[in-house]
């Protein structure tokens, strides 16, 4: 990896999820119903927490005590509780299907299709939030297996239109003036 997004506005933040893989899908998987900023700042601060993010670990945490974690002061998100068993959900699968190590859900996959297929299937994970990652796996992080275009859907295209657009404070104004926009006339992000 590292890759080259940049969305939180804090430098160290950016810097975790360019160069962590669990880091990037935790800051994914918090992307709803929160400010990007706050969703991809996650998983610095749960690093602050733990004092490390490793899927195992958080697999194997006293799910009480994961819980706590995300709900401190300033919460992981809006909705910490939910949240903390979606981060719980997506580890333990990461350790079931990747041996614990989140860069082999797409360092392995044989294509834009399967790569998309492995992320609607994690836990939090649904067919918008896949072509997403997709994108930003591919714009990012220079990860572009053949067919990721297919895959990503119009989040492949140059349109500003999510997080995998951003690489800096006037991409995520333009995004999100975009969305705005789209919002204004009620179309979708993938319109």
């Amino acid at each position: 990896m590292p890759g080259t997004l940049a969305v939180t506005g804090d430098v160290d933040a950016d810097a975790l999820i360019n160069s962590d893989p669990l880091a990037l899908l935790i800051g994914m998987l918090l992307d709803q119903q929160v400010p990007m900023e706050w969703a991809f700042r996650g998983p610095a601060t749960l690093l602050e927490r733990l004092g490390s993010l490793d899927a195992v670990t958080i697999a194997e945490m006293e799910p009480d005590l994961l819980d706590i974690e995300c709900r401190t002061k300033p919460a992981v998100h809006r909705y910490p509780s939910s949240m903390a068993k979606r981060i719980q959900a997506l580890c333990q699968h990461i350790v079931d299907n990747y041996d614990g190590d989140a860069s082999l859900l797409w360092g392995s996959a044989t294509s834009g299709a399967d790569l998309k297929q492995r992320l609607v299937s994690l836990p939090g994970y649904g067919d918008e939030k896949a072509m997403i990652f997709t994108a930003i796996l591919a714009k990012r992080m220079g990860v572009a297996p053949a067919g990721w275009q297919d895959a990503a859907g119009p989040f492949s295209d140059n349109t500003p239109r999510s997080v995998a657009d951003i690489d800096g404070p006037e991409a995520l104004a333009t995004v999100r003036e975009w969305k705005k926009a789209q919002k204004a006339v009620g179309k979708s992000k993938q319109q």
